[in-house]
């Protein structure tokens, strides 16, 4: 009798490992029943809002001479923005900056001290408006008013879109049908069908030119300096299979 319980207890725990070992096969099986894809969408559009700056300068040996110059300046500045169709409340002209100027002396090769020579005065301002097209040609032009005594130095534009919201919705929607699309290829190859999202998760938004070289970003790229733009976002979707 004490071989016979001695030899249950074997089987019985024969078949209890089988019992865990096929529960453990069929767990694994069904944690690795899935196909991840990474869907892409892209869009192209036009930027609807431009931001440029400039700066007013002057230098004279007396601050109240400057400023009278940096004044002079401004109110040239301002009738010809005025004169492209800007409206006043898109320029914002800065505080005056006043620098004093200084260079240095130097007697047998040794230097020797400073010499104040006069002053440098600057006023920064800024164009922010929707009329993206007016703003370039001033941007373009407004060096002619050197011709008229002004001291002017600005920069390039910048170019933003206002509805950024709307396009990364719209980008989310493509690059999840474009995971989708793939993934059914993939279950149909396989002879198996799409079951239901298991996770998602969304990529980096990346703005670059649209007809630049410019390389994506880990962190984002965010393209300022072209007005035609390319945005792009990607989907990275794991679905169940049944």
């Amino acid at each position: 009798m004490k071989a016979i319980g001695k030899y249950l207890v074997i089987g019985l725990a024969i078949l209890l490992s089988a019992w865990v070992l096929g529960k453990s096969y069929t767990y694994k099986y069904r944690t690795q029943d899935r196909i991840v894809v990474t869907g892409l969408g892209e869009t192209e559009f036009t930027s609807d809002l431009i931001v440029w700056r400039g700066m007013v300068t002057a230098e004279s040996s007396n601050a109240e001479q400057g400023y009278a110059q940096i004044e002079a300046s401004k109110r040239k500045v301002s009738d010809y923005i005025a004169s492209r169709g800007i409206p006043a409340e898109a320029v914002v002209f800065e505080f005056v900056n006043v620098n004093k100027q200084y260079e240095s002396i130097y007697a047998n090769g040794n230097w020797a001290g400073q010499r104040f020579t006069g002053y440098r005065l600057t006023q920064g301002f800024t164009i922010e408006s929707r009329d993206v097209e007016a703003v370039e040609n001033i941007s373009r032009e407004i060096s002619s008013l050197i011709a008229q005594g002004v001291s002017i130095e600005a920069s390039q534009p910048d170019y933003y879109y206002t509805r950024l919201d709307d396009v990364k919705l719209g980008l989310i929607e493509k690059a999840s049908a474009d995971a989708r699309i793939r993934a059914d290829k993939i279950a149909r190859n396989a002879g198996a069908k799409i079951g239901g999202v298991a996770s998602a998760r969304m990529g980096v938004f990346q703005i670059t030119g649209a007809n630049t070289n410019e390389e994506f970003s880990a962190g984002g790229s965010f393209n300022t300096s072209s007005r035609q733009k390319k945005a792009r976002i990607t989907m990275r979707v794991e679905y169940r299979v049944r």
